[in-house]
């Protein structure tokens, strides 16, 4: 496996890990329906939680939240509309972003950013 899908499956079990640990049910994992995909889809209180991860091995070209374009959150808005439907799932939705970024010392630095993006409106 290439490094940096290493570092990425590496923040990801970070991830998961710590929304377990604050009482969130893990739906999926690298869920994929064609070219659609979402890196977590959790549950809480109610709530479909969709988590978007990003992590870096450092700042140099920019914070990891800084990579979640317009268009990269078209693409989890309509991967979120797809696996809606295909699980016919009735609940409110959020879209949260988990940041990881490895410090001097060499620690994975978690960030959980809730309501991190809103689906844009539609013409």
């Amino acid at each position: 496996m290439a490094a940096h899908n290493e570092l990425g499956k590496k923040g990801e079990d970070l991830a998961a890990a710590h929304l377990l640990a604050e009482g969130y049910a893990i739906r999926h994992r690298n869920w994929r329906c064609g070219h659609k995909e979402l890196d977590i889809v959790a549950e809480k209180d109610g709530m479909l939680v969709v988590v978007e991860v990003k992590t870096r091995t450092d700042t140099l070209y920019g914070l990891p939240e800084e990579a979640v374009s317009a268009g990269k959150i078209r693409r989890i808005v309509s991967s979120t509309d797809a696996y809606l439907r295909k699980f016919a799932i009735d609940l409110p939705v959020r879209f949260d972003l988990i940041t990881i970024v490895t410090d001097e010392d060499g620690e994975l630095l978690l960030n959980h950013i809730p309501d991190a993006f809103y689906p844009p409106l539609s013409r």
